[in-house]
C-alpha cells in the first residue's frame, strides 16, 4: 500500500479544491449585458387619430317669420302654424281683444295637443307697425281681469303681462296676454284658453284639460320664442 506524507496529502487537497472553484466560476467568455430593448412602438405605429370636436347639434326652428325675424324652436307636445278658430270671443284679430279699426297681422299660432271644440288651448302671436297700435300697445284692454303682473323677458325682450277674460252665451276665454315694442311693431303674444262649458252638451263632455293645466302648458311654450336679428 502506498502511504502519501502528510506534506502531499496537504497539497493534493488545496489542488481539488481550487479545481472545485473553477468550474463552479462563470467563463471568462460570458458577459452579463442587458437585452435589447424593443423600438418604441411610436416609431413605428402611426399616431392614434386626434377625435374631432364634439359640436353641439344645430336646432331647426320650427318656424321663421322672415319680416320680423321672429322664429319658434320646436315645442312638443303642440302643433306649430296651426290657426285658431275665430269665433265672437276670439274674432281674426292681430291680437286678442285688439281696440277696433286697430291694424296688424297674425303671424302663427301654436295650439296645444289634444285641443277640442270643447277646449282649445294656444299661444296666438301678431305683429303691427301701425302707429296708432305701437302708441297703445302696452295700455291694458277692457277685458283684463287686473292690473298689469309685471314685467316679463320673452326671447331677450321685455313683455308687459297681463290677464283678460271674457265669457258669453255658455262659451268663454281667457288669456295671459304680453305686449311689447320691438324692432318698430307692437308685438302680441297671447297664450288663450277658449271654448264652451262642457255642462251644456248631452251628455256632458269631459274636456281635454282644465284651464289652469292648459295655462301651465302654454306657459312652457313662451321659452320657443326668439327673434334672430
Amino acid at each position: 500500500m502506498m502511504r502519501i506524507s502528510r506534506t502531499a496529502a496537504a497539497a493534493l487537497l488545496i489542488a481539488t479544491a481550487a479545481g472545485l472553484a473553477g468550474c463552479n466560476a462563470a467563463p471568462d467568455s460570458v458577459v452579463d449585458e442587458p437585452a435589447e430593448q424593443p423600438a418604441a412602438a411610436s416609431a413605428s405605429a402611426p399616431a392614434a387619430p386626434v377625435p374631432a370636436a364634439v359640436r353641439p347639434a344645430v336646432v331647426q326652428p320650427a318656424f321663421v317669420d322672415e319680416d320680423t325675424g321672429l322664429a319658434l324652436r320646436p315645442v312638443p307636445g303642440a302643433r306649430v302654424g296651426a290657426d285658431v278658430e275665430s269665433g265672437a270671443l276670439t274674432p281674426a284679430s292681430w291680437k286678442l281683444f285688439a281696440e277696433p279699426g286697430s291694424e296688424g297681422r297674425r303671424v302663427v299660432a301654436v295650439v296645444l295637443d289634444g285641443s277640442n271644440e270643447v277646449t282649445t288651448a294656444a299661444m296666438r302671436i301678431g305683429v303691427s307697425a301701425d302707429a296708432s297700435s305701437i302708441a297703445a300697445c302696452q295700455q291694458l284692454p277692457a277685458e283684463s281681469t287686473g292690473p298689469a303682473a309685471g314685467q316679463v323677458e320673452i326671447g331677450g325682450v321685455p313683455f308687459t303681462h297681463f290677464r283678460a277674460g271674457d265669457a258669453a252665451m255658455s262659451h268663454y276665454v281667457s288669456a295671459d296676454s304680453y305686449r311689447a315694442v320691438h324692432g318698430g311693431q307692437c308685438v302680441a303674444i297671447d297664450l288663450l284658453v277658449k271654448g264652451t262649458r262642457p255642462e251644456v252638451y248631452d251628455p256632458p263632455r269631459t274636456p281635454p284639460f282644465t284651464t289652469e293645466e292648459a295655462q301651465q302648458k302654454l306657459q312652457a311654450l313662451l321659452p320657443a320664442v326668439y327673434w334672430q336679428r
